[in-house]
């Protein structure tokens, strides 16, 4: 069995899409307006912010469940209990805990 070659061969004109020019006519393209501002939205407003307070444990949860991730490795559902009996803890030793995690990354 041979292999079957196409007999034609139409030359394909590369285009780069970065090589481009930015506008598309009158408006220009979204890239554009990174270099004019730093900011596609206006800042914050702190007065609009919200109050809300986390629970400690919780936030143990959630900072726990970074540290994890941050030292690769990423926590799975099975875990789930393990690490809700870690954020139960005191502070002090969730904060070695993930000072721990930290040194390991």
């Amino acid at each position: 069995m041979t292999a079957t070659a196409f007999e034609h061969h139409v030359a394909h004109a590369y285009v780069d899409p970065y090589a481009s020019d930015l506008t598309d006519g009158h408006r220009p393209v979204l890239a554009d307006t990174y270099q004019d501002t730093d900011y596609l939205l206006a800042p914050p407003n702190p007065a609009e912010r919200l109050s809300y307070t986390i629970d400690p444990r919780d936030r143990h949860r959630l900072d726990l469940h970074a540290a994890l991730t941050t030292a690769g490795i990423p926590p799975r559902p099975e875990d789930r209990d393990a690490i809700d009996q870690i954020s139960a803890l005191p502070a002090s030793i969730n904060a070695t805990l993930q000072r721990w995690l930290h040194h390991t990354a």
